[in-house]
């Protein structure tokens, strides 16, 4: 291949890995969804850590019981948008399918966010339900009261600008009719008479199928709007590069709130063969080990976080049938790949993705999943190639001219998984969607054959003396001094305004074990120039490092308490 700036899609990229080439998104998923439970009538099709567990008859049934309910006793015919509050489980991978069928847009609620900032999510996209559950909210800490449309925090009694409605109260509202009705369509109904009584044929690919807020880590959460093209061609591909098969068991621990478990978690299983399994909690690694041990998971999406926790806790055993284990969110330690095989006998390898193209863009491909040669397919120290369909270029920072391979600029993608938008934010959507360009704010250097290095984010670049200085690449050398092993964000980098330069880097961090000028000093002497070592008296030690539910930075917060801590 030549050296290009644009990473290919489509027809070019298909030939490229040798794949065949096929329509990515038709039928749509819910269409996908009736057909897989009619092909896995008998089979166990999804199951949970407390020990529910369906065929793909049952969850066919299950489904159009809850649409059934929903519809007669819950949601207006007008009401499109549809919150949810459910960790990853039976229970709500089936109020999800529900919601698809009846052609209502799921909206996965980040459980993690604090009360208000909920609200907020709920009140942006004119939510008036909120499915959920009595007991997971309990675990929440969440004190409901006798009112269903009010919650109480910390602050006291909080409105919220919906009402909820309990899972659990649906088993009373269930008639022997409901019952019957959905047991019939959905084992004996013809397909083509199926889809058509349920609308499904109506469906244009370009229609809402959920909205996913984003994490809020650089200001309030930004509900990202995701088409039934978007999320079905993102499933197509990963199966693609992946091969799911019906041996396949997919790992749910993603919540569904999170792009990644809802396209990949999700609708993988629901719209193909492979089975599902979640559990709510991914840090509770020894109830995941034995969720995997029980079920044979062969699939597990995680960030580096988890998989520390699992090195630690799960048993080898746990893992014997795990084949391809693939991270994001985070950098993807060498050391931690080392010592997962080590123990597990099988290699992370990292992908990447963003909310706003449903979510993956690239991946590595594990070598017992590949087609042709391993050098094709995998790079460490990379995100992997572009999917299938999906286009990647970098573009000068300043001027926004293309560049060649191995040039670090901005990351854009175009594909069928970009975004339609932002809700209700047409101008915040035409500031980063030009052209079907999705900007994505990440700084990155596509090589020669076309994979993918993450090298910063550009909320985290400082111009500082003419001169674009990485927080990243500050805090991987000041890692290296200290020789951290990644355990926990010991420090973290960031700036603050200055009279003189404009602004400065400082450094927030708890115990470092060292001494700031002494730091300094190794920095300088390990190479790192003059403009991106923070002088001595920019280091402020902090009680934690502040950080979402979802276990990345809080960007926002970081820089609030920067400031806050330097004005003194």
């Amino acid at each position: 291949m030549r050296a290009m700036a644009v990473v290919p899609a489509a027809a070019k990229q298909t030939e490229n890995y040798g794949m065949t080439s096929k329509t990515l998104s038709e039928p749509t998923l819910p269409q996908k969804f009736l057909r897989a439970c009619r092909r896995q009538m008998r089979e166990k099709k999804i199951a949970d850590s407390s020990g529910a567990e369906l065929t793909g008859a049952e969850l066919l049934t299950r489904t159009l019981v809850l649409r059934r309910v929903l519809r007669r006793e819950v949601l207006a015919p007008d009401e499109r948008n549809v919150g949810l509050l459910l960790p990853p489980s039976v229970a709500a991978v089936a109020a999800n399918a529900a919601l698809a069928v009846d052609r209502r847009t799921a909206v996965n609620l980040n459980y993690t966010l604090l009360p208000k900032t909920i609200d907020y999510c709920i009140a942006q996209c004119g939510i008036r339900h909120v499915l959920t559950s009595r007991r997971f909210m309990e675990k929440l800490g969440l004190n409901i009261g006798d009112c269903p449309d009010f919650r109480v925090n910390e602050n006291g009694t909080v409105p919220f600008a919906a009402k909820l409605v309990f899972m659990e109260d649906f088993r009373e509202k269930v008639s022997w009719r409901d019952k019957l009705s959905a047991a019939a369509l959905a084992r004996l109904a013809p397909l083509w008479f199926l889809e058509r009584r349920l609308g499904l044929t109506e469906i244009d690919p370009e229609d809402l199928l959920t909205i996913i807020f984003t994490s809020g880590s650089t200001g309030l959460p930004k509900g990202v709007m995701l088409s039934h093209r978007n999320v079905g061609s993102n499933v197509a591909a990963f199966d693609q590069i992946i091969h799911l098969g019906a041996g396949d068991v997919l790992l749910g621990i993603l919540p569904m709130f999170h792009a990644f478990g809802y396209t990949v978690t999700l609708w993988a299983p629901l719209a193909l063969p492979p089975k599902g399994i979640y559990h709510f909690n991914p840090l509770e690694a020894r109830e995941v080990g034995k969720l995997c041990r029980r079920h044979g998971a062969t699939i597990m999406v995680a960030t580096p976080t988890f998989l520390r926790s699992y090195v630690r806790r799960c048993e080898p055993d746990d893992f014997t049938r795990m084949e391809v284990v693939i991270t994001g969110a985070e950098k993807l330690p060498a050391d931690l790949s080392d010592a997962f095989e080590q123990r597990f006998r099988i290699r992370p390898v990292e992908g990447y993705g963003v909310t706003e193209t449903s979510p993956v863009v690239s991946s590595n491909i594990p070598a017992n999943r590949a087609i042709g040669e391993p050098d094709d397919w995998a790079k460490e120290g990379s995100v992997g190639r572009p999917l299938p369909g999906v286009e990647a270029k970098v573009v000068d920072l300043d001027s926004g001219k293309d560049l060649g391979p191995n040039r670090s600029g901005m990351l854009l993608i175009r594909g069928p998984n970009v975004m339609k938008g932002y809700y209700g934010q047409p101008e915040l959507t035409a500031e980063v969607v030009r052209d079907g360009w999705y900007t994505t704010g990440d700084v990155a250097e596509i090589d020669e054959k076309g994979f993918i290095a993450i090298t910063g984010r550009i909320s985290r670049f400082s111009k500082i003396g003419g001169e674009m200085v990485s927080h990243l690449r500050v805090e991987e050398a000041i890692a290296d001094v200290l020789d951290q092993d990644d355990e926990e964000t010991k420090f973290v980098v960031t700036t603050v305004p200055d009279a003189k330069k404009g602004e400065r880097l400082v450094v927030l961090h708890t115990d470092l074990g060292r001494g700031a000028e002494d730091i300094c000093r190794a920095l300088a002497a390990g190479g790192l120039p003059p403009l991106w070592i923070p002088s001595p008296d920019s280091f402020r030690r902090v009680e934690s490092i502040p950080a979402l539910g979802t276990g990345k930075l809080d960007l926002k917060r970081i820089k609030d308490v920067a400031v806050a801590a330097f004005a003194r």
